[in-house]
Protein backbone atom coordinates (compact mmCIF):
# COMPACT_ATOMS: atom_id res chain seq x y z
CA UNK A 1 0.00 0.00 0.00
CA UNK A 2 2.50 2.49 1.17
CA UNK A 3 5.65 1.19 -2.13
CA UNK A 4 6.82 4.95 -1.77
CA UNK A 5 8.01 4.30 1.09
CA UNK A 6 9.57 1.12 1.11
CA UNK A 7 11.23 1.86 -2.07
CA UNK A 8 13.11 4.49 -0.16
CA UNK A 9 14.24 2.44 2.73
CA UNK A 10 14.66 -0.72 0.29
CA UNK A 11 18.52 -1.67 -0.07
CA UNK A 12 19.63 0.26 -3.47
CA UNK A 13 19.92 -3.59 -5.37
CA UNK A 14 17.33 -4.54 -8.15
CA UNK A 15 16.15 -7.37 -6.15
CA UNK A 16 15.79 -6.27 -2.87
CA UNK A 17 13.82 -3.41 -4.41
CA UNK A 18 11.42 -5.96 -6.04
CA UNK A 19 11.34 -7.93 -3.09
CA UNK A 20 10.13 -4.81 -1.21
CA UNK A 21 7.66 -4.62 -4.04
CA UNK A 22 6.32 -7.69 -3.20
CA UNK A 23 5.75 -8.31 0.41
CA UNK A 24 2.33 -7.71 0.47
CA UNK A 25 1.66 -10.44 -2.25
CA UNK A 26 4.44 -12.88 -0.92
CA UNK A 27 3.15 -14.75 2.23
CA UNK A 28 4.07 -17.23 4.89
CA UNK A 29 7.71 -18.46 4.93
CA UNK A 30 10.50 -16.43 2.84
CA UNK A 31 11.51 -19.34 0.74
CA UNK A 32 14.72 -20.22 0.32
CA UNK A 33 13.94 -20.41 -3.96
CA UNK A 34 14.07 -16.82 -4.10
CA UNK A 35 17.42 -15.33 -4.59
CA UNK A 36 18.92 -13.86 -1.57
CA UNK A 37 18.90 -10.07 -2.25
CA UNK A 38 15.05 -10.90 -2.97
CA UNK A 39 14.87 -12.50 0.34
CA UNK A 40 16.25 -9.39 1.88
CA UNK A 41 13.87 -7.26 0.06
CA UNK A 42 11.06 -9.22 1.82
CA UNK A 43 12.45 -9.44 4.92
CA UNK A 44 12.58 -5.55 4.65
CA UNK A 45 9.19 -4.92 3.61
CA UNK A 46 7.66 -7.17 6.96
CA UNK A 47 9.80 -5.21 9.34
CA UNK A 48 9.24 -1.98 8.09
CA UNK A 49 5.50 -3.35 8.51
CA UNK A 50 6.13 -4.81 12.09
CA UNK A 51 8.18 -1.93 13.09
CA UNK A 52 5.50 1.04 12.12
CA UNK A 53 2.82 -0.87 14.61
CA UNK A 54 5.36 -0.36 18.05
CA UNK A 55 6.92 3.35 16.67
CA UNK A 56 6.67 6.12 18.54
CA UNK A 57 6.11 8.18 15.69
CA UNK A 58 3.69 5.50 14.11
CA UNK A 59 1.63 6.00 16.98
CA UNK A 60 1.56 9.45 17.15
CA UNK A 61 0.18 9.70 13.70
CA UNK A 62 -2.67 7.56 14.78
CA UNK A 63 -3.50 9.35 17.71
CA UNK A 64 -3.79 12.42 15.91
CA UNK A 65 -6.35 10.51 13.27
CA UNK A 66 -9.82 11.19 14.52
CA UNK A 67 -10.59 7.79 16.77
CA UNK A 68 -13.78 7.12 14.65
CA UNK A 69 -11.42 5.69 11.83
CA UNK A 70 -10.39 3.35 14.39
CA UNK A 71 -8.10 0.21 13.17
CA UNK A 72 -8.13 1.63 9.47
CA UNK A 73 -5.80 4.42 11.18
CA UNK A 74 -2.92 2.10 10.70
CA UNK A 75 -3.96 2.13 6.99
CA UNK A 76 -4.36 6.00 7.10
CA UNK A 77 -1.10 6.66 8.43
CA UNK A 78 0.77 4.22 5.44
CA UNK A 79 -1.26 6.12 2.81
CA UNK A 80 -0.23 9.35 4.13
CA UNK A 81 3.29 8.79 4.50
CA UNK A 82 3.57 7.96 1.30
CA UNK A 83 2.18 11.56 0.48
CA UNK A 84 4.62 13.24 2.99
CA UNK A 85 7.22 11.70 1.42
CA UNK A 86 6.43 12.45 -1.92
CA UNK A 87 5.66 16.24 -1.10
CA UNK A 88 9.30 16.65 1.16
CA UNK A 89 11.17 14.39 -1.55
CA UNK A 90 13.83 16.71 -2.62
CA UNK A 91 14.66 17.01 1.67
CA UNK A 92 15.12 13.18 1.78
CA UNK A 93 16.46 12.19 -1.91
CA UNK A 94 19.24 13.77 -4.12
CA UNK A 95 17.70 12.50 -7.33
CA UNK A 96 14.67 13.94 -8.22
CA UNK A 97 11.37 11.77 -7.84
CA UNK A 98 10.04 11.23 -11.41
CA UNK A 99 13.50 10.02 -12.03
CA UNK A 100 12.95 7.42 -9.18
CA UNK A 101 9.97 6.52 -10.20
CA UNK A 102 10.58 5.55 -13.49
CA UNK A 103 13.37 3.50 -11.97
CA UNK A 104 11.15 1.52 -9.99
CA UNK A 105 8.32 1.19 -13.44
CA UNK A 106 11.63 -0.07 -15.29
CA UNK A 107 11.82 -2.69 -12.82
CA UNK A 108 8.27 -3.58 -12.89
CA UNK A 109 8.30 -4.10 -16.16
CA UNK A 110 11.41 -6.26 -16.66
CA UNK A 111 10.56 -8.48 -14.00
CA UNK A 112 7.34 -8.73 -14.96
CA UNK A 113 7.35 -12.62 -15.09
CA UNK A 114 8.55 -13.09 -11.47
CA UNK A 115 6.14 -10.89 -9.82
CA UNK A 116 3.10 -12.43 -7.67
CA UNK A 117 -0.04 -12.72 -9.49
CA UNK A 118 -1.64 -9.73 -7.18
CA UNK A 119 1.61 -7.40 -8.07
CA UNK A 120 1.35 -8.76 -11.83
CA UNK A 121 -2.12 -7.30 -12.13
CA UNK A 122 -1.42 -3.87 -10.29
CA UNK A 123 1.92 -2.83 -11.97
CA UNK A 124 0.44 -1.57 -14.90
CA UNK A 125 -2.15 0.55 -13.31
CA UNK A 126 0.81 2.22 -10.83
CA UNK A 127 3.50 2.45 -14.25
CA UNK A 128 0.15 4.06 -16.29
CA UNK A 129 -1.04 6.43 -13.61
CA UNK A 130 2.31 6.92 -12.49
CA UNK A 131 1.34 6.58 -9.12
CA UNK A 132 4.73 7.09 -7.21
CA UNK A 133 4.45 10.97 -8.61
CA UNK A 134 0.81 11.40 -8.43
CA UNK A 135 1.11 11.06 -4.61
CA UNK A 136 2.44 14.04 -4.18
CA UNK A 137 -1.37 15.72 -4.90
CA UNK A 138 -3.30 15.81 -2.05
CA UNK A 139 -6.29 14.89 -4.83
CA UNK A 140 -4.74 12.20 -5.25
CA UNK A 141 -4.58 11.07 -1.91
CA UNK A 142 -8.65 11.12 -1.39
CA UNK A 143 -9.43 8.78 -4.50
CA UNK A 144 -6.10 6.05 -3.34
CA UNK A 145 -8.38 6.59 -0.31
CA UNK A 146 -11.72 5.86 -2.18
CA UNK A 147 -10.28 3.01 -3.75
CA UNK A 148 -9.07 1.09 -0.59
CA UNK A 149 -12.19 1.78 0.72
CA UNK A 150 -13.64 -0.35 -2.24
CA UNK A 151 -11.91 -3.26 -1.06
CA UNK A 152 -13.28 -3.89 1.96
CA UNK A 153 -16.74 -5.99 2.10
CA UNK A 154 -18.48 -3.85 4.54
CA UNK A 155 -18.58 -0.04 4.86
CA UNK A 156 -15.52 1.69 5.64
CA UNK A 157 -15.62 5.43 6.69
CA UNK A 158 -11.75 6.13 4.50
CA UNK A 159 -12.63 7.64 1.50
CA UNK A 160 -13.69 10.34 4.23
CA UNK A 161 -10.32 10.69 5.64
CA UNK A 162 -8.29 13.67 3.26
CA UNK A 163 -9.32 16.23 5.93
CA UNK A 164 -7.40 14.40 8.81
CA UNK A 165 -4.81 14.46 5.97
CA UNK A 166 -5.38 18.38 5.72
CA UNK A 167 -5.58 19.62 9.42
CA UNK A 168 -3.19 17.33 10.77
CA UNK A 169 -0.21 17.88 7.97
CA UNK A 170 2.29 19.19 10.28
CA UNK A 171 2.60 16.93 12.91
CA UNK A 172 2.21 13.88 10.92
CA UNK A 173 4.66 15.29 8.64
CA UNK A 174 7.36 15.96 11.71
CA UNK A 175 6.11 12.16 12.72
CA UNK A 176 6.59 10.61 9.30
CA UNK A 177 10.38 12.52 9.25
CA UNK A 178 11.36 11.09 12.55
CA UNK A 179 10.10 7.84 11.11
CA UNK A 180 11.64 7.39 8.07
CA UNK A 181 15.00 8.02 10.00
CA UNK A 182 14.04 5.32 13.05
CA UNK A 183 12.65 2.75 10.04
CA UNK A 184 16.69 2.81 8.96
CA UNK A 185 18.14 1.67 12.24
CA UNK A 186 15.67 -1.17 12.40
CA UNK A 187 17.40 -2.01 8.63
CA UNK A 188 20.54 -3.25 9.65
CA UNK A 189 22.41 -6.12 7.89
CA UNK A 190 22.06 -9.45 9.39
CA UNK A 191 21.91 -13.16 8.89
CA UNK A 192 17.86 -14.64 7.60
CA UNK A 193 17.24 -16.71 10.42
CA UNK A 194 13.90 -18.75 10.42
CA UNK A 195 12.37 -15.90 12.25
CA UNK A 196 13.19 -13.30 9.92
CA UNK A 197 11.62 -15.84 7.32
CA UNK A 198 8.83 -16.53 8.83
CA UNK A 199 7.57 -12.66 10.24
CA UNK A 200 4.72 -10.82 8.84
Amino acid sequence: MNFLVHQFLSDPTDDCRLGNLMGDYVKGRISDAFPLELQRGLWQHRRIDAFAQTCLPCRQSRARIDPRFGHFRSILVDIFYDHLLASNWDHYHAQPLDAFAEEVYTLLRRNRHRLPPGLKELAPRMIRNNWLLSYRDPQTIGVVLERVSQRFTRPTPLAEALPELLRERQGLAADCAEFLSAARDCLQPGPFTDSARTTE
